[in-house]
């Protein structure tokens, strides 16, 4: 079991937002909203796994009539921490977007999580805002309205959808590059979630600082599969995003925070 882990909370949103990122995907008025992000993760207990799973059948529909919700995916995983081929059966997660904090306050004090919370045997939520988006998903981009500070943990999210022919090839790098990021310096958190088996992948980290997320992204095994996959125009539609933590409570593989 890992101590607990504190984040401070993040400074509000300057009066002018940082414009960061590169929009080809998604149209540039996308990244002037003040959008907060909620990342849940469950670890579905041993009798949820049916209703658990009808989550990831249902996709938003649930969620339709949840105030501030500008779009949120149902998300499944993979064995070893996300990031294998062979889907796990309890571990998945819910990435929305909502227009304002309010809105995600009132979201993480609703029934969606309170049901989560009755089903789920680990159970970790993270607030955040975004510092930078280069991107789309499903169209979307995500609004910049943070800025980074040294002295406090960042996240990141990376997620794409692999054109069909270069999946062999994608798959062929990323465990490598996986496997380094568990094992990353100053990483807090990781966790690979997936929309669609094979084809439309996501990894979702916290670290300590910008420092080590940046040592990371510099490593042999990440930095060759982002150069290979450039280079070899695997994905029909990305999305990179990096944030500021707002909030992280709960727990995840056994380790606390909050």
């Amino acid at each position: 079991m890992h101590p607990p882990t504190v984040l401070q909370r993040a400074p509000a949103p300057p009066a002018s937002a940082p414009r960061d990122g590169d929009a080809r995907n998604a149209p540039p008025r996308s990244l002037q909203r003040d959008d907060v992000i909620v990342l849940l993760l469950a670890e579905l207990a041993p009798g949820a796994l049916l209703w658990g799973w009808s989550r990831i059948v249902l996709r938003d529909w649930p969620l339709r009539a949840v105030p501030g919700l500008r779009f949120a995916k149902a998300l499944g995983s993979g064995q070893r921490g996300g990031f294998g081929l062979k889907p796990s059966l309890s571990r998945q997660g819910l990435f929305a977007v909502f227009e304002h904090e309010d809105a995600a306050d009132a979201f993480l004090a609703g029934p969606t999580v309170q049901a989560y919370r009755a089903h789920a045997g680990e159970l970790c939520l993270v607030k955040l805002r975004a510092t930078s988006c280069r991107g789309s998903w499903g169209g979307q981009a995500i609004g910049v309205s943070a800025k980074v500070d040294p002295g406090l943990p960042v996240a990141a999210l990376t997620r794409a959808s692999i054109r069909p022919l270069k999946a062999l090839r994608f798959w062929s790098r990323s465990p490598p590059a996986e496997a380094a990021l568990e094992r990353a310096e100053g990483c807090l958190l990781a966790m690979g979630l997936g929309e669609a088996p094979l084809l439309r992948q996501a990894t979702f980290s916290v670290w300590e600082s910008q420092a080590a997320m940046d040592a990371y992204a510099r490593s042999g095994a990440h930095q060759e599969a982002i150069r290979a996959s450039l280079q070899g125009d695997w994905f029909s539609e990305s999305m990179f995003v990096r944030f500021v933590p707002l909030q992280i409570t709960g727990c995840w593989k056994g380790r606390r925070y909050g």
